[in-house]
């Protein structure tokens, strides 16, 4: 496995090229330019049933040109890195933009917006290890799992991935800025049970640095257990009661949250959050704050996609909405401020509660634990909710046996102030952090 020395490009090149491309940019005419270079490679292997099954390798290079004349813009890529194609990509844009119809609010962001320090997050680590070394990983992952109970029979495969990639983001009001990152992941999904009764499941981690990762046995043994428990499923019958989402599918409702509290849904008046700022839309005891500077996390930068400077807030205080998610563009549709949110919201983390989800069990005493999703039944406009969804019925604070094939529905609005606690359990291999969450109620569709 190659290391930082792998990149074809070096951060100083990658400077160069950004430099190159807005000199060329200014000598054509554009007002104002601003482009990203970034390279990444990576590789991954796949052990299934104790077989190699596939042995990736990926390497990918871009280059994106936004260019300005005046209030009308045009955009163009490539993966060329030669000078010829850096000058015809951004020939490219300037003659988009040349047919492109003002815009009063496009442009770059304000100067002093921009970052001025970029220091080490801690976010590149790289993983060097041999084909060899991948596999056998892969393979006690998977015989771990086996290993919980003859019952699992079959797999879906045990994954080891690792991934690197360097950026330079560089605009004509001086700056330009980037960094190297890198993540790596291991995952397992079994098959347990046969015929009719089979059932899957699987767990995984993703971290930045690989000695972070959870050990290969431990991520094994978890798929199968969590494999192993699903057998015997049935439905149930349709009814309203309190829902758990378990910690790794919780973070989805945060994630249905920022589409709805983002620029680009509520300067089209898609979002039922439109005109939310500053009301109470959780609970008095949700506090969900972004951190876009913690080292060694995922969702960290000093910077956003347009150069603007990141800072810790506080997007939820009190239950209360106290910012959204916007971007230069998106803000100036809003006529706002822009929250440095270009390309997305940054590491996010929801403030836990005291219990773990054996306490959240208990609280709930009667109702679903929802361990898996499934369709996209989201609208953002109206705030409907409805998911398929698998997991357990619980019953005096306990499993009481697995369910399937249920439709839990609700509104998010109202979801979302039905939260009564969410427990201390949040998993860090994602840019969102939030332990399981227990919710008031909701309708369960069974049978």
């Amino acid at each position: 496995m190659t290391s930082a020395s792998g990149f074809s490009c070096s951060p100083s090149r990658l400077r160069e090229i950004a430099a190159d491309i807005l000199k060329y940019a200014r000598k054509k005419g554009a007002s104002a330019c601003e482009t990203d270079v970034s390279e990444g490679f990576g590789q991954s292997v796949t052990v299934r049933k104790g077989a190699v099954e596939t042995i990736e390798y990926n390497r990918d290079k871009g280059i994106g040109v936004t260019v300005y004349l005046g209030q009308r813009r045009g955009q163009a890529s490539t993966s060329d890195f030669s000078r010829a194609a850096l000058e015809s990509t951004v020939d490219a844009a300037l003659s988009i933009a040349r047919f492109t119809a003002p815009d009063p609010c496009a442009g770059l962001a304000d100067k002093a917006l921009m970052a001025r320090e970029c220091p080490d997050l801690d976010l590149f680590h790289p993983w060097e290890f041999e084909i060899g070394e991948a596999i056998a990983l892969a393979r006690r992952c998977e015989e771990a799992a086996f290993a919980v109970d003859p019952l699992i029979r079959n797999s879906e495969g045990a994954n080891v991935s690792t991934q690197q990639s360097h950026f330079v983001f560089a605009n004509s009001l001086g700056f330009m800025g980037g960094h190297a990152s890198s993540r790596h992941g291991l995952s397992c999904a079994v098959i347990a049970g046969e015929g009719d009764a089979m059932q899957r499941e699987y767990w995984h981690d993703a971290r930045r640095d690989a000695a972070d990762l959870t050990r290969a046995e431990e991520v094994g043994r978890i798929a199968g257990e969590r494999t192993l428990a699903r057998l015997g499923a049935r439905k149930i019958r349709t009814r309203e009661a309190p829902v758990i989402f378990e910690a790794p599918i919780a973070v989805g409702l945060i994630g249905n949250f920022v589409q709805a509290a983002s620029g680009g849904a509520l300067y089209r008046r898609a979002s039922f959050l439109l005109d939310a700022l500053g009301q109470q839309i959780f609970p008095p005891a949700i506090d969900i704050s972004e951190r876009p500077h913690l080292p060694k996390t995922f969702g960290t930068s000093w910077f956003d996609n347009d150069g603007v400077a990141t800072r810790d807030r506080e997007v939820v205080a009190g239950g209360v909405l106290q910012g959204y998610f916007l971007s230069t563009y998106t803000a100036r549709k809003l006529g706002l401020q822009t929250t440095g949110n270009a390309g997305g919201s940054h590491h996010l983390r929801v403030k836990a509660g005291e219990d773990g989800l054996a306490g959240l069990l208990k609280k709930m005493d009667k109702g679903l634990l929802v361990t898996e999703l499934l369709g996209q039944g989201v609208n953002y406009v109206t705030g409907d909710y409805s998911r398929g969804a698998a997991g357990f019925w619980v019953e005096k604070g306990r499993i009481k046996y697995p369910v399937e094939e249920v439709t839990i529905a609700g509104n998010l609005r109202d979801m979302f102030r039905g939260i009564v606690a969410v427990g201390n359990d949040a998993l860090p291999r994602g840019a969102k952090q939030c332990g399981s969450v227990l919710i008031e109620r909701m309708k369960i569709a069974g049978k």
